[in-house]
């Protein structure tokens, strides 16, 4: 007979075989035998198993198609009002959500008979014409209204409600921080939220402009907006202009978009 044979413990690191490790004694032939019997069992148990299925009758499968769900009766929901639906009121005629002139105030001589302004005479506003015009085609600028009155010969008004087509970008809301910018920029000025909108202010520049042969000129703003439609709204006069005359015609121009 052989001598015994050592089994390895692979769970050792050091490369040497651990000498408490058991010795395995050699399989004989019987083992093989038994080991034979048992896969011929498993086989066998397979084949009668097969021959039982092959006398039982088919078993019928589950339809695969569904119950057709009946429809709810009634109605399907209502579409929105024109009071509910923004872009209802926004894809009119937007000089309609313009402000109107308050009794015993005067049109604004600047402005024109339609209350439209388009692209160029938007652009002649700012202080470089030429930069708005092209930054205006890139924001994908769509019309402006505008509307303005005076009130004796020092206190006006300029009102405009500007919108975009916002098919690349959200430039209403760009335009409204921009305005922000531009009128945190200039020295005692005050600020305060517009109640109702997400970042809008009212601002009101307690240094007045002056100009040699001119009364010095107060101004007072506001910027916000809503959708695709950036407000902006003036306010001059030869006296200091409190925050609640700038800040009751922003929530009330606001609250018509």
């Amino acid at each position: 007979m052989p001598e015994d044979v050592p089994v390895v413990d692979f769970g050792t690191t050091s490369g040497e075989l651990d000498p408490a490790a058991p010795r395995a004694r050699r399989r004989g032939r019987t083992t093989l035998l038994i080991a034979t019997a048992a896969v011929l069992g498993l086989v066998a148990g397979t084949c009668a198993g097969y021959l039982v299925q092959a006398d039982r009758e088919p078993t019928k499968l589950a339809s695969l198609s569904q119950p057709v769900v009946a429809q709810a009766k009634g109605a399907g929901p209502e579409p929105l009002s024109a009071a509910q639906d923004y872009r209802v009121k926004t894809d009119g005629d937007l000089r309609k959500l313009l402000l109107k002139r308050p009794k015993g105030a005067q049109d604004a001589d600047w402005l024109d008979d339609d209350k439209w302004m388009d692209i160029a005479e938007y652009a002649e506003s700012f202080t470089k014409p030429a930069g708005a015009f092209s930054n205006l085609v890139g924001d994908e600028f769509r019309r402006a209204a505008t509307t303005g009155w005076s009130v004796g010969d020092t206190y006006t008004v300029d009102i405009r409600l500007v919108q975009y087509r916002q098919e690349e970008k959200l430039a209403a809301s760009d335009a409204a921080e921009n305005g922000h910018y531009w009128a945190n920029a200039k020295e005692n000025t005050h600020s305060w939220a517009i109640p109702g909108t997400s970042d809008g202010r009212a601002y009101v520049h307690s240094t007045p402009k002056t100009e040699a042969g001119y009364l010095p000129m107060y101004e007072a703003q506001a910027q916000a907006w809503r959708g695709d439609i950036a407000m902006e709204i003036w306010v001059y006069d030869t006296k200091p202009i409190s925050k609640s005359k700038i800040m009751d015609l922003a929530k009330r121009q606001m609250e018509r978009l």
